[in-house]
């Protein structure tokens, strides 16, 4: 039985956990956004890139849905080009019945920092996170059930000590 190990790799194709080098700050830049964003991505014995937060196809089906109503709404008559630069932030905050709670939007790029981590998925999809919350996130899968009762997004999350009856909140 075959395992693969992954480690956290970041755009510059060094590992998450190794600082930087200091680079010299430039003064028209150092305050200013990216439009381009470190990509974040886990690394297998294989040599394959995979995403540092796993999607299921269900899910990725109905965000993929979402989206294109969001583009719908923020451009009318125009989402096909609308929707394919939307990305979807996924991350945590203080709050929930466990003490820490999920959240997801979509947002346009000029909205990523330049500290985020951007995953690319299957298809047009694009994962946003920030690095805090990606310490909690590492390795989550979202899955997504079309049940009447209990249905929605499932976050299974391999960090959570527990989880609330709801599914969408944790603590650590």
């Amino acid at each position: 039985r075959a395992t693969t190990t992954t480690t956290m790799m970041l755009a510059t194709g060094r590992p998450a956990g190794l600082r930087p080098r200091p680079r010299p700050l430039r003064a028209a830049a150092a305050s200013s956004r990216s439009r381009t964003a470190p990509r974040c991505q886990a690394q297998t014995d294989a040599g394959r890139l995979a995403p540092c937060i796993n999607l299921t196809a269900k899910a990725l089906a109905h965000l993929e849905q979402l989206k294109a109503q969001k583009a719908l709404n923020l451009a009318p008559g125009a989402e096909t080009s609308a929707a394919a630069n939307l990305l979807l932030r996924i991350g945590v905050k203080q709050g929930g019945c466990s003490g820490m709670s999920y959240f997801m939007d979509f947002e346009t790029p000029e909205q990523v920092l330049d500290e985020d981590a951007v995953m690319e998925l299957d298809g047009d999809m694009k994962l946003v996170c920030d690095p805090k919350s990606l310490l909690y996130l590492f390795g989550m899968e979202l899955d997504y059930s079309d049940e009447l009762i209990g249905g929605g997004f499932k976050f299974s999350n391999p960090n959570a000590d527990t989880t609330c009856g709801c599914g969408k909140s944790f603590s650590v």
